[in-house]
């Protein structure tokens, strides 16, 4: 077994990152982060991504190579108020989820850890 199983595998993954976009979409400074129109493409990547970090199937990485998420945010101003805004709709979405506590505080604590270490900038006037 592995995280990914212990989540709930693909469905609950789905749900995660369809949750996660429905908060994007209503908030309109985190929104203009991401240039298509159409966030479905996103909502596919994040859901890839999110199954193989945790121990499912290896699509992201079939599909679009080593994550490289650093290198793949530079182009973006990830602020601190961005990332309090990507947390704050990606908590959301995991409160959406039915998991053990343990599983819980272990996908919260990557979530937080990640959007914090994809912050690349202070903000206007920094």
């Amino acid at each position: 077994m592995t995280h990914y199983d212990d989540f709930g595998g693909h469905e609950a993954f789905v749900k995660l990152v369809h949750e996660f976009y429905r908060g994007v979409r209503g908030d309109e400074q985190l929104r203009a982060l991401y240039p298509e129109e159409d966030l479905g493409p996103a909502e596919e990547r994040l859901r890839m991504f999110f199954e193989q970090y945790w121990g499912g199937p290896t699509t992201y990485s079939e599909q679009r190579g080593h994550p490289r998420l650093r290198m793949r945010h530079m182009p973006f101003a990830v602020t601190p108020d961005m990332r309090d805004r990507w947390l704050l709709h990606m908590m959301a979405a995991v409160d959406t989820l039915e998991l053990t506590p343990e599983d819980d505080d272990r996908l919260r604590d990557y979530l937080t850890r990640a959007a914090y270490s994809l912050v690349n900038t202070l903000g206007e006037g920094a």
